[in-house]
């Protein structure tokens, strides 16, 4: 292998900058010596860009395993509380190897988006359990239409699936009084369900639900935990699929 004399000119540059600044911290430098070094970078990084690119990347991965350990520690503290919660609805496979939690508002414009990945990875995966965690966080309409959801979840447990399906995927904004009709038109009264909220609020889980959001780093909807990660964001399925494929294979969400 052979080096231009502009080549070891450089590494030669960089090596006896390194070594000058180690031996003198930067308060030991005169003017004239902090100028030529500054140049010297400047000059550097102009001729070599590509090497911020390379920094940022660093930079990105860096933080993209502190956010995963720091997500691993909080999904290892609160394991029943996120897989396992009374108060949540598990479709999919009940006994599958792998479970994926989306904590998601009805009026979630991206949540509507991400429905039909959910629907296409409980078909292709057979061996998937998913885990709906109602997080309503965009108004009041949103925590008026959870509130009958948990009233109809308590009445009808096994139509909550259709119920979470058809209020999701309808038109308009989700409400108290859209999610009554979704309700009845599933064979639920509106009487027993304004008496089911009234008997049960679901007011102390869906405070339980954002201390666990806070706790993890959720900040919108939907986001997922699969694995030993929280995921921000409607991701898509190719993603969903590869982090389900790395947790069968390494039991993390990146090998």
């Amino acid at each position: 292998m052979t080096f231009s004399f502009k080549s070891l000119l450089t590494v030669s540059a960089i090596a006896l900058t390194a070594s000058f600044a180690t031996i003198q911290p930067a308060a030991a430098l005169d003017d004239q010596q902090k100028k030529e070094i500054g140049d010297f970078i400047k000059e550097y990084l102009v001729e070599h860009p590509e090497v911020l690119l390379d920094a940022q990347a660093a930079l990105e991965k860096k933080q993209d395993e502190a956010r995963i350990a720091q997500s691993s520690q909080v999904i290892t503290q609160n394991k029943d509380a996120i897989f396992n919660s009374k108060d949540d609805v598990a479709i999919g496979n009940p006994k599958g190897d792998i479970t994926v939690v989306e904590f998601f508002d009805y009026n979630c414009t991206y949540c509507r988006h991400a429905l039909g990945d959910m629907d296409t990875l409980l078909k292709q995966d057979k061996n998937v359990r998913f885990v709906l965690k109602e997080f309503p966080i965009l108004g009041q309409d949103s925590v008026a239409a959870s509130r009958v959801s948990g009233a109809f979840r308590l009445l009808a447990p096994e139509k909550y699936a259709e119920f979470h399906h058809k209020l999701l995927s309808s038109d308009g904004r989700a409400s108290e009084d859209t999610a009554i009709e979704v309700a009845t038109s599933l064979g639920v009264s509106e009487a027993a369900i304004r008496a089911e909220m009234a008997k049960a609020p679901n007011t102390d889980m869906i405070k339980a639900t954002y201390q666990l959001a806070t706790d993890l780093g959720v900040n919108g909807t939907p986001a997922y935990v699969i694995g030993n990660e929280m995921v921000s964001g409607a991701i898509g399925l190719d993603a969903i699929k590869e982090k389900i494929a790395n947790v069968r294979s390494c039991g993390k969400t990146s090998c």
